[in-house]
């Protein structure tokens, strides 16, 4: 696979965002910081209620699997969804699509926190509220990654700002399990409230600092839509099949380890609230930082992404396995880290190969179907690891390991960039 060369634009068939001229990276902070806002409210809307659904699971007396599921249909909807939002950016432009769908996700946010609030038995209209904010997350987050490629020429300086994006989803992530404890120590359902705050002032920030480019091109019908990409994935598909798989496990062995790991703390080892969120806080800011640092690093070097991700996926599995043999909490805490480090430095390089290797024409479907695929282990991650708790936690760690396995292979076998092209862009 050579990753510089992109299918060719079909006639007539442009981004309605065509493309926003190139300012270079100082000049264009104050729409990177807006745009990094919505993977970071987006991150907080989900994982702030990881380290609460113990306390939901008590309060209104719902299982385990029940109370997974409030992570689950979030994304769930998300899945189904966020093809389309690619499709719809990049037929009328990515912020006419971003704007609305922040609101949408407010919108959910607040049905949730006013059921909870108001009624007996709530639980049906939370799950209803989180089908809201899936929605609202199919049109925003997603989108962010095809603008950031429309924003600038220059790869590298593509490649640096997914980075801070990836930083700001994973910066969630670390801010997610303190917050949401945090609120919740004054009210369980204050979480969901929190959420349409956050939305407001994310929608706020880029209806004032991203701006619309002036010159606009005809987008394309759907279908010279359809027909292009087909050819992408007939002429790309074997390296981006094994992306959106990659994507999968390592979303799945994330939010599997969050669920494990929050209720270990609660049920093992006693850790309610702040204290929970802090322990929680710990591997996921290895993670953040781990993608800081990786974003800043691979630049437009194809050959690079593909080897720290190979890398970083055999730590990950190592660790995960190595869990199974340490009943410290103290060095559990140390291997959940190491995953951390290893999920993180890989979803810089995915995005990265993904944004850079597709023309702009169809990147906001192409990423979009990637964003899918990792809500799918977002999504599965959660009930799968709290049907397998009931047994022994043993085999947790064994699936882990073997999708990492299988993850390692699928990058050292099919992510192959063109050496010479890689290192001479």
């Amino acid at each position: 696979m050579d990753h510089t060369e992109t299918f060719p634009s079909a006639s007539g068939c442009s981004p309605a965002d065509k493309k926003i001229k190139n300012k270079g990276l100082q000049n264009q902070r104050w729409a990177i910081i807006s745009l990094a806002s919505i993977p970071l409210i987006m991150t907080l809307g989900n994982s702030m209620l990881i380290p609460v659904l113990p306390v939901v699971e008590k309060t209104m007396h719902i299982s385990s699997l029940q109370s997974s599921l409030i992570i689950t249909v979030y994304s769930l909807v998300a899945i189904f969804l966020i093809p389309i939002a690619g499709y719809l950016s990049d037929r009328f432009g990515r912020k006419i699509v971003i704007v609305p769908s922040l609101i949408i996700a407010g919108l959910g946010g607040l049905l949730s926190g006013w059921a909870s609030w108001s009624w007996a038995d709530p639980y049906k209209f939370i799950l209803a509220g989180r089908v809201l904010q899936g929605i609202g997350a199919a049109g925003a987050a997603p989108i962010v990654l095809p603008l950031v490629g429309d924003m600038f020429q220059n790869d590298s300086e593509v490649s640096s700002t997914l980075g801070i994006i990836e930083t700001a989803n994973t910066f969630g992530k670390v801010l997610s399990p303190i917050l949401g404890a945090f609120l919740a120590s004054f009210v369980w359902f204050l979480p969901f409230f929190s959420f349409p705050v956050f939305c407001l002032i994310s929608t706020l920030l880029v209806l004032l600092l991203v701006k619309k480019p002036k010159n606009q091109n005809e987008a394309c019908s759907f279908k010279v839509f359809l027909q292009n990409t087909k050819e992408i994935f007939k002429k790309h598909g074997k390296w981006l099949f094994a992306v959106f798989l990659i994507g999968i496990i390592l979303m799945f062995i994330l939010f599997g380890l969050l669920f494990f790991l929050s209720n270990e703390l609660e049920n093992k080892y006693g850790f309610e609230g702040i204290k929970k969120g802090f322990i929680l806080a710990i591997p996921l800011g290895f993670l953040c930082g781990a993608s800081y640092i990786t974003g800043k690093t691979i630049k437009e070097n194809m050959v690079l992404m593909k080897w720290i991700t190979v890398f970083s996926i055999v730590l990950t599995g190592i660790s995960v396995i190595c869990i199974n043999f340490i009943d410290s909490l103290l060095f559990q805490t140390v291997l959940f880290s190491l995953s951390g480090i290893g999920i993180g430095a890989s979803l810089p390089c995915l995005d990265a190969l993904i944004t850079e290797s597709i023309e702009k024409n169809e990147r906001g479907t192409i990423t979009s179907i990637y964003s899918s695929m990792r809500f799918i282990g977002v999504a599965a991650g959660p009930p799968i690891t709290a049907v397998m708790m009931k047994n022994n936690d043993i085999w947790i760690f064994v699936l882990f390991a073997v999708l990492c396995g299988a993850a390692i292979i699928m990058a050292a076998m099919r992510i192959k960039p063109d050496k010479k092209a890689a290192v001479n862009q």
